[in-house]
């Protein structure tokens, strides 16, 4: 009985501790003033956080491929009175990351916080995709958050730490049917922002592994799909517009802000996700059975033109895709800069 009560202190006891770390960490970190580095801050997520860090007077550099969706975001930014600076990147181009963050330091001086946001979605049966689908969500994944961590880390030591936010996806925790390129690539971020975490802490360089669920981002336009192209757009962006199992995307940039400002080593967005790994984690084989019987019900190949890889707006059909469904999705599709994209953060 003593054993089992000296136990039960010592845990309530670490977690005290740890409350109060977090509460010392919070107190002490602000965004006013600090360099934040996005990638794919463009469009969607990556420019609401950019939106709210630099509505409490912090400065922002952006990543993206497309110039015109910098300029737009640009602009809009400098309109609030926001400290930015935009620099076209290519995440899947090793030296043009390097020179990029090297562009950014030179503007500002130093990096505070760097967010790896980019990310792109390509959804469809095994039997479409190719080799490539896998090497690019790879490539912009995983190698393009690790070059720009590995770059960054001597600069964070120099400077007595930073924050750094890695945003994996429910994907990346439990792997789902027609998104295999997509959870492969994830599930390596996750792997590699948790165990950098534990290393980078004794240096106050504190990482957060933040795993969305579904957000209500404008960004299923630009998902990128391959099989019976209407079909896998008609689920994904249905889901995608649940009102019970996705997020608004302004509510799920404070939080992943809130979690950044506190050095929170995990978070998991929306409660339908965090229920899906709770049951995962506890009943393993039951949740795999259940994904198979998912797997069922999801588009089958078709033939030769299930391999073109289509965006989402080139595969909406007007009798799979009901507005009603994708409508809170749908609306805020021009608010984040998302209508004139290419697909790749």
């Amino acid at each position: 009985m003593n054993n089992k009560r000296s136990l039960a202190l010592a845990v309530g006891g670490l977690g005290l501790a740890g409350w109060g770390m977090a509460r010392a960490l919070e107190r002490r970190f602000s965004f006013a003033g600090k360099v934040c580095l996005i990638t794919g801050g463009s469009r969607g997520l990556g420019l609401v956080l950019a939106r709210q860090i630099c509505a409490v007077g912090g400065r922002v550099a952006l990543l993206a491929r497309d110039v015109d969706e910098l300029r737009r975001a640009h602009d809009e930014l400098i309109g609030h009175g926001c400290d930015v600076a935009v620099v076209p990147c290519d995440l899947l181009e090793r030296p043009q990351v390097e020179e990029a963050l090297r562009t950014v330091i030179r503007h500002f001086g130093a990096v505070d916080v760097l967010i790896n946001n980019a990310g792109i979605i390509e959804v469809g049966p095994l039997e479409h995709m190719q080799r490539e689908d896998f090497e690019r969500a790879i490539q912009l994944h995983l190698w393009a958050p690790f070059t720009l961590m590995w770059e960054l880390i001597p600069h964070m030591r120099k400077r007595g730490g930073g924050r750094i936010v890695n945003i994996t996806s429910i994907g990346g925790k439990i792997a789902v049917p027609h998104l295999a390129a997509y959870c492969a690539s994830k599930f390596a971020l996750v792997g590699l922002s948790d165990s950098l975490r534990a290393e980078l802490a004794r240096d106050h360089i504190y990482v957060t592994t933040v795993a969305p669920g579904m957000m209500r981002t404008g960004s299923h336009v630009n998902a990128q799909f391959r099989g019976k192209h209407a079909a896998e757009f008609a689920w994904f962006a249905a889901g995608n517009s649940a009102p019970l199992i996705s997020m608004k995307v302004e509510r799920a940039a404070a939080k992943i802000l809130h979690a950044c400002r506190r050095g929170q080593p995990e978070l998991t967005l929306t409660v339908a996700a965090r229920a899906a790994i709770i049951a995962n984690a506890v009943f393993p084989n039951t949740t795999g059975h259940a994904l198979n019987v998912v797997n069922r019900f999801l588009p089958k190949s078709t033939g030769q033109s299930g391999d073109e890889l289509r965006t989402g707006a080139a595969s909406r059909s007007r009798k799979l895709s009901l507005k009603w469904l994708t409508y809170l999705s749908d609306r805020v599709i021009s608010r984040n800069n998302e209508d004139q994209a290419n697909g790749t953060h």
